[in-house]
């Protein structure tokens, strides 16, 4: 994902987030709905979350300096992680606490219809920002799930920005459900429960979310297919035979390094293994764009890998 695809993404979620979330706060204290209030402070959740994502993205923009000298790009992925974070604090802890105190000591709403405006405004404006991030994604995305490219994908926002408006559209439905409820049975307790609903599924995208963003700060390697495309580059049959063992780590979203140490066939002078390992780095950097550094070590031709 390119920094520009993705703040495009960022930017469309940001300011649907910023309206509903002003929206719903007004519907919240016009009808005194626990629900709708749930999804009010899930949609500041997520506005401050797009802000972080782009912070990040400018933070990872630095210059690699002498104490970080593969540069900066993992900031994208521990702002990533720090959304996860605020999404389960602010979102999930807030409504769960909220629709259990609604289920336990309801309150009559008044005005709700006032609240199903709202909500299908926000549905809507949610919609339009759910549309824009799956477009943004597409070419990314190829042939595989949706589940796979949110779980292989070394780019964090447009991931970050699916699921939260996945969640956003779900919990918009939750909500217009129990208000819904409500005004037809004349029972408070639905907007409890929807209230409850609304925080155990921002858990669970939470929890999504934070697993897959540790594992991406932690650092991940190359995808099977980029692992399988550099081996497959780094031999060319002649002078280097055979890859003995290959390391591979993103350094951030659009920068993978690549440590190899690979087979040179026997009576090789220096001159022709270094030609052999310089066109092996161009084959991999054609083959896979985000192989920017790569470090390859020749070892004497051998039979076996070890």
């Amino acid at each position: 994902m390119s920094a520009g695809g993705g703040k495009k993404a960022i930017l469309a979620a940001l300011t649907a987030n910023a309206g509903i979330a002003v929206a719903k706060f007004i519907g919240a204290a016009i009808t005194g709905s626990a629900s709708m209030l749930a999804e009010a402070v899930h949609s500041v959740a997520d506005t401050s979350n797009q802000g972080l994502l782009l912070y990040g993205q400018r933070a990872a923009a630095k210059d690699a300096d002498e104490l970080h000298q593969f540069g900066y790009g993992r900031n994208r992925y521990f702002y990533s992680f720090v959304v996860a974070l605020v999404l389960f604090t602010l979102g999930s802890v807030y409504a769960i606490y909220e629709g259990i105190h609604k289920i336990q000591h309801p309150e009559e709403l008044s005005q709700p219809i006032v609240a199903i405006v709202i909500l299908g405004i926000a549905i809507g404006l949610e919609t339009f920002s759910f549309i824009t991030a799956v477009r943004e994604s597409r070419p990314l995305k190829g042939n595989a799930s949706w589940w796979r490219f949110i779980r292989n994908s070394r780019s964090p926002e447009l991931p970050v920005v699916l699921l939260e408006d996945t969640g956003a559209l779900i919990g918009l439905v939750l909500a217009f459900g129990a208000v819904g409820l409500t005004m037809i049975t004349g029972d408070p307790i639905f907007d409890g429960i929807g209230t409850l609903a609304i925080g155990i599924l921002l858990g669970v995208i939470a929890i999504v979310l934070i697993v897959e963003m540790k594992s991406l700060l932690i650092g991940e390697g190359a995808t099977p297919e980029q692992d399988r495309a550099v081996r497959e580059n780094l031999v060319d049959g002649a002078k280097i035979t055979s890859v003995i063992h290959l390391k591979t780590e993103y350094l951030g979203p659009e920068e993978m390094l690549v440590a190899a140490k690979v087979a040179i066939a026997p009576n090789l002078d220096i001159a022709e293994i270094a030609e052999a390992i310089d066109a092996a780095e161009v084959r991999v950097r054609a083959a896979v764009p985000t192989a920017r550094l790569i470090y390859l070590e020749p070892d004497l031709y051998r039979t076996q890998s070890v």
